[in-house]
């Protein structure tokens, strides 16, 4: 409801005063309440008591002086006589005498004698009979539709003839006597009962009127002797009821004494005044001097509550410690706390944009300096890759730690050459950094002049090292973010390092689409199982008999999208992606199957199939190709290259061994490349040796060559290994190659590459299959 710390508490600290004050107020209302009641109804009950007094004082007068006159003799005789006019004389005189409103004798026939007779003479009858019923002779009794206190007195002549009847009517100025006797202007009443209930004088509502006659029944019939409180349509009244004697007991009479509770709250009325008043006043002052204090607690809270926004956003958080009490203090630990989040985020940040092992920046902090260049004209602005040749070597000779020295060294170096350049540790042996240039001629002459002060020797602990670079460099492009940039730059690298050049410029062209590519080794599969990818055949021709001997099993891949794809494409992405274990088993199983084939139409030849040195590093793969070479119907070649032994050499030369030994023949492919390390030649219990095309192809131009593939055909004869001359393309290369003993030649002069079909058409046609040189 209330969002805002300083108004909820003026609010609780407002309702509890007023809680508080109201309590207090409804207990001195209470208790002003409670005095007045018991004001009232002393002063009623008092009030009633006089009453008491006063009724029994006039009832022993009355009957002290009609019990004389009605034994005087004369006024026996005159009422015996019914001497009207000694009878109204002696009457006048009692009644002048004890002050009463009416005097006269009812006969014992029920007729009145008396100045007063005639106008209450209907009610003589039955007043005659209620006397005579009475036990005393005394009480209320209605004539004339009115209420009178009467004492009566019997008059006997000898015997009873009549009442000598007193009579004082309880009217208004009656009532008003009694209520005079009492200090509080109380209203005083009396009520007589009917068949229709108690009756009431004046105007008075159905409401009160029933509300009066319930309450005077419940105090007859209870006999309450104290005031109780009703609460009539005109508010709440103290009432006290006191039962009157009455001649007859079928219509009782009640004298009933009121007094309205707020006339006697009236004399308190300025007291509450004043305190409803001053609880108000109160009140405000709570509220201002609440809302000055909730304003000095939550403001400081506030000063907080900005502070800790600001630390949100990394901008400097400090607040002003006012006080020495405990918001002062959580301002203090904020304070500090706030110190240490800047200092913590400071090193964070630095952890972040910083190498650890040479404490240059890191990529994230070369993207950042890219990323404030990117405005600057397309084609002066080049993201450069330094490499540390053979880094790997020089870490395992200097070791780690002096290794991230000196490239540590180098990135220093480099820093001074060219401040502004944002000089980044990208890899363990790359350093990135920022060129500019006006184009991509002043941007290679730069790096150039770089790459010359940057190879100069380094001291690293004490010893002077050699190190050798290669950089990359490719142009920053609006829009494909800074981390294309450094991406590019470490390819055209790797380009340099390929290229054995000191600089190269990123060769779009050449790195191609590696998505694309990306994307052919998840339909590698596919393409298997549909037959996109196939073996194609190309023949051996064996020079020391004529003829084919063997064919070759080369996988070739018809894309649906991009037609015919090279092997030396989607070969060694398999290699990368893992695809060749499965290419290699069904190049195993497809190449096996087309040698039953081709031996049950006829034609007997070797195949050979070339094995990935990741595929040799897998153990279990002898067991797959030692339990397929049993279907095998001729002889079975499997060709690796050095390099793949040399990956891992130990297994490599072990499942190499195991194919030796269950009659498999080992062919070393593409020597001449590479290391050609004679080492391995050595260890390879191989059968055949294929001579590369690049060294083939130079035998009829070039005397080295020729001199090189003649040494190399010798060296495999004495080592007991058959040679196969790839790239064999002309005449003259045959018939040289056949004067030096070659054993086996393999080129577009003997076929190209040839599915089954066409290789079956080619063994069938010996005219084809003849003699070459």
């Amino acid at each position: 409801m209330f969002t805002r710390l300083r108004t909820r508490l003026t609010v609780l600290y407002v309702a509890l005063f007023g809680a508080t004050l109201l309590v207090v107020s409804v207990s001195i209302w209470a208790a002003v309440n409670q005095a007045a009641q018991r004001q009232v109804r002393g002063e009623l009950t008092a009030t009633g008591t006089v009453f008491d007094r006063v009724w029994s004082l006039r009832s022993d007068r009355l009957r002290e002086g009609s019990a004389l006159l009605s034994k005087d003799f004369g006024f026996r005789e005159a009422v015996a006589t019914h001497d009207g006019p000694t009878i109204g004389s002696e009457l006048e005189n009692l009644k002048a005498r004890f002050n009463v409103d009416a005097a006269f004798i009812v006969t014992t026939d029920g007729h009145m004698i008396g100045a007063d007779a005639q106008a209450l003479a209907a009610d003589g009858p039955g007043l005659e009979k209620a006397l005579d019923n009475a036990e005393d002779p005394a009480g209320v009794v209605t004539l004339g539709g009115k209420s009178f206190q009467v004492v009566a007195a019997p008059v006997m002549s000898p015997d009873q003839i009549g009442w000598l009847v007193f009579a004082v009517q309880l009217d208004r100025d009656e009532m008003s006597s009694l209520e005079k006797l009492s200090s509080i202007p109380l209203s005083a009443s009396v009520l007589n009962r009917d068949a229709r209930g108690w009756r009431q004088e004046g105007r008075v509502s159905e409401h009160d009127r029933t509300l009066l006659s319930r309450f005077i029944d419940q105090a007859t019939a209870r006999k309450l002797a104290t005031a109780q409180a009703i609460d009539e349509s005109g508010g709440t009244t103290l009432a006290l009821v006191k039962p009157l004697p009455s001649l007859t007991k079928t219509a009782p009479s009640v004298l009933v004494l009121r007094y309205p509770l707020a006339l006697a709250l009236r004399p308190y009325q300025l007291m509450l005044a004043i305190v409803a008043l001053g609880g108000l006043i109160g009140l405000a002052v709570v509220g201002w001097g609440s809302w000055v204090l909730a304003r000095g607690i939550t403001r400081p809270i506030t000063a907080l509550d900005e502070a800790a926004h600001r630390l949100q956003r990394g901008e400097e958080a400090q607040v002003e410690i006012e006080t020495n009490d405990e918001i002062g203090r959580l301002a203090g630990s904020f304070n500090t706390m706030a110190t240490e989040i800047r200092d913590r985020e400071r090193r964070i940040t630095h952890l972040a944009l910083h190498d650890g092992d040479t404490g240059l920046p890191n990529r994230l902090a070369l993207e950042r300096v890219v990323e404030a260049l990117s405005d600057l004209p397309e084609g002066q602005v080049y993201v450069a890759a330094l490499g540390v040749h053979r880094f790997d070597h020089l870490r395992g000779a200097i070791g780690y730690s002096l290794a991230a020295q000196a490239v540590r060294m180098i990135g220093n170096r480099l820093a001074g050459l060219a401040p502004a350049s944002g000089v980044a540790r990208v890899a363990s042996d790359v350093l990135g950094f920022v060129l500019i240039a006006e184009d991509l001629v002043a941007a290679e002459e730069g790096a150039a002049q770089l790459m010359i002060e940057l190879e100069a020797p380094l001291n690293v602990g004490g010893d002077v090292i050699d190190v050798t670079l290669h950089l990359g460099l490719a142009p920053i492009q609006r829009g494909a973010g800074p981390g294309a940039a450094i991406e590019q730059a470490n390819i055209a690298l790797d380009q340099a390092r390929g290229a054995k050049k000191k600089v190269a410029f990123f060769d779009a062209v050449a790195y191609g689409d590696p998505a694309t590519n990306l994307s052919l080794m998840s339909g590698m599969l596919r393409a298997i199982e549909d037959g996109s990818i196939d073996l194609f055949y190309q023949p051996k021709f064996d020079m020391r008999v004529g003829k084919v001997t063997g064919v070759e099993a080369l996988s070739r891949w018809r894309h649906p999208a991009r037609g015919m794809l090279p092997p030396d494409l989607f070969i060694p992405m398999a290699e990368e992606t893992g695809h060749i274990r499965t290419l290699t088993e069904w190049v195993f199983k497809r190449a096996i199957d087309v040698q039953r084939t081709l031996a049950e139409a006829g034609h007997v030849v070797d195949m050979s199939v070339n094995v990935s040195g990741r595929t040799l590093g897998e153990p279990d793969f002898a067991d797959f190709a030692l339990a397929e070479a049993k279907r095998a119907v001729g002889g079975l070649t499997i060709e690796v290259t050095e390099t793949a032994v040399i990956e891992n050499p130990e297994l490599a030369l072990a499942m190499l061994n195991r194919f030796a030994a269950a009659g498999i023949a080992i062919s070393i492919d593409d020597f001449g490349t590479g290391l050609s390390s004679l080492a391995y030649l050595k260890q390879i219990h191989g059968q055949e040796l294929k001579i590369d095309k690049s060294l083939v192809e130079g035998v009829t131009e070039s005397q080295r060559d020729a001199l090189i593939v003649r040494s190399t055909i010798d060296l495999a004869h004495s080592l007991g290994l058959k040679v196969t001359a790839e790239g064999v393309e002309t005449n003259d290369c045959y018939s040289i190659l056949s004067a030096m003993g070659c054993d086996l030649a393999q080129g577009y002069l003997i076929a190209r590459p040839m599915p089954i079909k066409d290789l079956l058409a080619f063994l069938s046609d010996d005219q084809r299959n003849q003699a070459y040189g």
